[in-house]
């Protein structure tokens, strides 16, 4: 394939790659978004296999390291459940930083890719391997942590070094200076050292700065650490002297950053204060669970599951608020049972999202699209808290941070200011949990004392089964 061709058809790429971020922004063409997205990379992988940079030596190493990575991202599509794609998901951003620091230091070690260069190329290019290897180490560390919180396998809460703030600018001062000594050394052997360091440091900084944030901003983290991975990319386009990359990196980095400050203003959070690290705190100081002035006071009344369907039967509107818990229960597929036996007894029943509901952006919205709730009764926030006093039952499944009042009536409250589901606005608001613990942001929920507020306690899936067979005995 001649440079031309391959060049149309990363055009092609990149056109298609614009309309799956498009349909990707409303919830009824995100198929379509994906399709795109899907043949615009297999445009672009065909391009690029057949491209005029691809030996014929080469090609049978490439075609082998496809196959292989096809048959782990099938595998991994059929075995990974709803609720773990979170990590799945910052387990690739991991990746993708990892191969900008492998290409950056492939890059840097071929004599071939420095002789064709003027002084002033070489220079360019050399600061672009280090961008690229310091983003994609930082992504890549970053990511690995990012993933072991989703997953369970580090804890949430946040880790708070004395003097962190000072050790992150003693880090940013020895990767200015390394990256100095970098440009000026003559040779791979001199420059090796300042490259290393450079990616040690970069490497501890990404543990660091996760390692420092609380469990309540992971959503936050995830969208970062997506807009990290973009600018990886464009960074390995840059090294590479291909165009799209650079384009695709691009969109991706800018996407996923405005992602991140949407969910920062949905959280009332400044972004740079969350990256600092810790959750509400200008400190970061982790939240602590009760205590202080906003303490709850009083009883929860807890309700059953027959009780529920009863109140589901006799009301005229209905507003599910669906959090991670459903999703830990697998319960979304009996919610959407309950939502069709309401609506086919003439009862409006709605959505409400939270921007920050489970544990990465549009979590709650793939579940409920993979349980087939139509497209059309799923409202974010913003659309339906006026709504609420004129409900008459607020359902909230597995959710405490996003309906939780302290955020409004409590300014000394870790969450103080926080937008979030005025659910106890309803007539009557039910709260399914399994206990009374806090959420991830490690507060109490003053919702549960309400004198509308009923609590029924349970796995969600199986109180969702009970109230779904006393809706329809």
């Amino acid at each position: 394939m001649s440079i031309s061709l391959s060049t149309v058809f990363y055009l092609g790429a990149t056109i298609l790659f614009v309309l799956c971020l498009g349909g990707l922004s409303n919830p009824e063409t995100s198929r379509r978004g994906n399709l795109y997205g899907m043949v615009g990379m297999a445009v672009a992988v065909l391009a690029t296999v057949f491209g005029p940079h691809v030996t014929a030596g080469g090609l049978p190493y490439i075609v082998a390291a496809m196959v292989v990575g096809a048959a782990i991202g099938l595998y991994a599509a059929r075995v990974v459940k709803m609720t773990q794609m979170p990590e799945l998901v910052a387990l690739m951003h991991s990746l993708v930083g990892l191969a900008a620091m492998l290409v950056g230091y492939a890059n840097f070690i071929d004599p071939a890719v420095s002789a064709k260069l003027t002084p002033a190329e070489r220079a360019i290019h050399e600061i672009e391997m280090y961008l690229g290897v310091l983003i994609g180490a930082v992504t890549f560390s970053g990511s690995v942590i990012a993933f072991g919180k989703l997953s369970g396998r580090i804890s949430g809460k946040p880790m708070l070094l004395p003097g962190r703030h000072w050790i992150n600018l003693a880090g940013l001062v020895l990767v200015v200076w390394f990256g100095y000594r970098f440009v000026a050394a003559h040779g791979v052997a001199e420059g090796m050292v300042p490259m290393i360091v450079m990616t040690v440091v970069a490497l501890l900084f990404g543990v660091h700065m996760v390692m420092a944030i609380g469990g309540a901003d992971m959503p936050v983290v995830v969208s970062m650490l997506n807009s990290y991975s973009g600018w990886a990319a464009a960074a390995t386009g840059f090294m590479l002297s291909n165009d799209l990359l650079i384009v695709v990196g691009a969109l991706v980095g800018s996407s996923g950053a405005i992602l991140s400050y949407i969910m920062c203003a949905a959280m009332n959070r400044n972004f740079i204060s969350v990256i600092a690290g810790g959750f509400g705190t200008d400190s970061g100081a982790p939240a602590a669970a009760g205590g202080g002035a906003g303490e709850p006071a009083g009883e929860v009344v807890p309700i059953s599951a027959a009780e529920t369907a009863e109140l589901l039967r006799e009301a005229k509107s209905v507003i599910v608020v669906p959090g991670y818990g459903m999703a830990v229960a697998q319960a979304q597929h009996t919610v959407y049972e309950i939502t069709k036996v309401l609506r086919e007894r003439g009862v409006a029943v709605r959505f409400g999202i939270h921007p920050v509901a489970g544990r990465m952006p549009g979590h709650m919205n793939v579940l409920l699209a993979e349980a087939k709730v139509p497209y059309d009764i799923v409202f974010e926030m913003d659309e339906l808290n006026a709504d609420f006093p004129d409900t008459d039952v607020a359902i909230v499944i597995g959710a405490n941070d996003i309906v939780n009042p302290a955020a409004q009536e409590d300014p000394g409250s870790p969450i103080a200011g926080m937008p979030v589901l005025e659910v106890w606005k309803a007539k009557t608001s039910i709260v399914m949990k399994r206990s009374m613990a806090s959420g991830y942001a490690g507060v109490d929920n003053p919702l549960f004392y309400k004198d509308n507020n009923r609590m029924l306690f349970g796995d969600a899936k199986k109180m969702l089964d009970e109230v779904l067979a006393a809706l329809r005995s």
